[in-house]
């Protein structure tokens, strides 16, 4: 159940990043609006990265068991 959490966290995370950005591309917001979507974008975008770097130990690990696993059955 966890793990359809973390990606379904994830992938919000990212949409409201996206929406963030194309918000502050708009001239049509002010300064400090702008400050408050950039801070939240600063942050989203850290637990982003966070996320991907776990995910991408996990596949690494899960790559050398899998080498393992080979060697010994060979």
């Amino acid at each position: 159940m966890q793990k359809k959490k973390i990606k379904s966290n994830f992938e919000q995370d990212l949409l409201r990043l996206e929406e963030i950005s194309r918000m502050l591309e708009e001239d049509n917001i002010e300064l400090e609006e702008a400050i408050v979507l950039f801070d939240e974008g600063v942050k989203l975008s850290k637990s982003c990265l966070k996320t991907l770097r776990e995910s991408e130990l996990k596949i690494t690990e899960l790559k050398s068991q899998l080498e393992k696993f080979s060697q010994v059955e060979e």
